[in-house]
């Protein structure tokens, strides 16, 4: 007999609104997260929950990220330690709930197995995770010195908002350089 899959599941990372998106942000300790969450909200983005929101599947399939209320506007910053962000950043800095529409996990590029095909152009770091049998996008980021990852995950953001509305821009290019490769082989 299968046991039935709890609705509501607390996950580790930190819950954020980027640009009317939920976004997850996963990785191993000390891998920034909190970091860019500070700097993601800086950027006028808003925080739903550090640490470990809860996440709800609905009756449409949908999952529902929010914070446990003691944690509520809280962000725990390593070297900073527990922020305010509603008194840092005002009330708009701070929402109760969101719909979770995209994870980025966080993995050290030292970590990462072949780290030149990490940095291959065409090579895609998405996938799919389950959270409560629900399926969402996860795209990973490499974090490296010198790598500005807010600015990365705003641009997966933007990227899977293109591709929801049918705009793959590496299938595109793929397709371009067929045609090219055909046309030159004529």
């Amino acid at each position: 007999m299968t046991q039935p899959i709890p609705n509501t599941h607390s996950v580790h990372g930190v819950f954020l609104d980027v640009f009317s998106m939920g976004v997850l942000i996963t990785g191993d300790s000390g891998t920034g997260k909190s970091e860019l969450a500070l700097d993601l909200i800086s950027r006028g983005h808003t925080l739903v929950a550090d640490d470990a929101p809860d996440m709800t599947v609905t009756d449409r399939e949908l999952i529902v990220g929010t914070c446990p209320e003691l944690l509520a506007g809280y962000l725990d910053v390593r070297g900073l330690g527990v922020l305010d962000v509603r008194a840092m950043f005002g009330v708009a800095a701070v929402k109760t709930q969101q719909t979770l529409n995209l994870i980025i996990h966080l993995q050290s590029l030292a970590n990462t197995p072949t780290e030149q095909s990490a940095l291959t152009p065409l090579h895609s770091n998405s996938t799919d995770q389950s959270i409560l049998g629900v399926k969402i996008p996860k795209t990973t980021l490499l974090v490296a010195p010198g790598r500005n990852l807010a600015i990365l995950l705003e641009a997966a953001v933007h990227n899977y908002r293109l591709k929801l509305s049918g705009v793959d821009a590496a299938n595109e290019f793929i397709n371009l350089q067929r045609n090219a490769i055909k046309e030159h082989l004529r």
